[in-house]
């Protein structure tokens, strides 16, 4: 019989992860680093809730082994590929029918398998409690373009535990936040990224964490951190506005023309129609830097109202001419005195 594994140890158990639930449940949300294993199609699914629903549990059985008989040898096949030592863990949405079936193929098969109590599930409701937990923080703030990402990144590089939240949300947290980067998870594989990322962390040192309004992007920072967060002291840093110029310039180089002035027409309301008309006419004679500049003034003013808002001290940290990495070492010693 597979041994069926809680939370904590089913992500550390040996073996590739399969999720046998349907395609749309995968693409919802899944276990970052699980692979897409599914026993029904969307449609198929489908046929057999609705079984369920009108005909009871032995028809919608019946219905569900009808489908799934001819598919068992592609579904080892496809196992095989994806666990060659044929070690593996499985799980579907609760634990039940759908991952009972596939583990017991798969040992009929020769596999050594593993199951996930609760199922996804049970996955969902340790990772919203875990990104709930509570755990010394410092925020990393600063205006746009003072190269907060990359100080965050030298400061990771430095040994300390770094939470990149622009990372897991594929979003840098503006208008212009995401071009150039793959297209954002779901906010609720956002929140399985998140608490992944959270357990690979220590409970009882801080964690730097870049300041960030509630949403990135799409996807939307669970409450009890975002409320860590705004009672975290904070590092503010601060450039010349020269430097941030070039940061943003630097960042934002490559992104087609067209998304950048699609990017600026989003902020009309905010910008104004006379600032968001200079700045694309600056983008289309590619005058990045001044467009830049022009986008800046609304930056700043967002960036001063949100400050208002942070419930916990803030330290000014001025890094005007020093490179991420000595940046780095100067907010790791500013930290160390707090």
């Amino acid at each position: 019989m597979p041994h069926c594994l809680d939370v904590h140890a089913f992500l550390h158990a040996p073996g590739p992860i399969l999720d046998v639930r349907s395609p749309a449940e995968y693409a919802q949300g899944h276990i970052p680093g699980a692979a897409s294993l599914p026993l029904f199609s969307n449609e198929e699914r489908a046929q057999v809730g609705i079984c369920y629903k009108h005909q009871g549990r032995d028809a919608a059985v019946e219905l569900g082994l009808a489908i799934a008989g001819p598919k068992l040898a592609a579904l080892v096949a496809a196992a095989k590929q994806l666990a060659p030592d044929r070690v593996v863990q499985v799980h579907c949405w609760r634990g039940g029918m759908r991952s009972g079936s596939v583990a017991w193929l798969l040992e009929t098969a020769g596999f050594q398998v593993a199951t996930l109590a609760l199922g996804y599930k049970g996955f969902r409701h340790w990772a919203q409690t875990y990104c709930a937990t509570a755990r010394p923080i410092i925020l990393l703030g600063g205006m746009t373009g003072t190269g907060k990402t990359d100080s965050l990144q030298a400061i990771a590089r430095r040994g300390e535990p770094v939470l990149d939240l622009e990372h897991l949300a594929s979003h840098r947290g503006s208008s212009f936040g995401s071009l150039g980067l793959p297209a954002q998870p779901s906010n609720e594989q956002f929140e399985n990224r998140l608490a992944i990322a959270l357990q690979q962390l220590p409970l009882d040192r801080p964690i730097w964490i870049e300041a960030e309004s509630r949403r990135i992007g799409l996807c939307r920072i669970p409450n009890e951190l975002f409320e860590q967060m705004l009672r975290a002291p904070m590092l503010q840093v601060e450039r010349s506005r020269d430097e941030r110029v070039a940061i943003l310039v630097a960042v934002y180089q490559v992104a087609p023309i067209t998304d950048l002035i699609a990017a600026t027409e989003r902020l009309h309301k905010r910008l104004g129609g006379q600032r968001t008309q200079a700045a694309v006419a600056h983008l289309q004679s590619d005058r990045l830097p001044e467009a830049c500049e022009v986008i800046l003034d609304y930056y700043d003013r967002t960036y001063a109202h949100a400050l208002k808002r942070h419930l916990g001290p803030v330290y000014t940290v001025d890094v005007t001419g020093l490179s991420a990495d000595d940046s780095a070492a100067l907010m790791l010693d500013v930290a160390s005195k707090l």
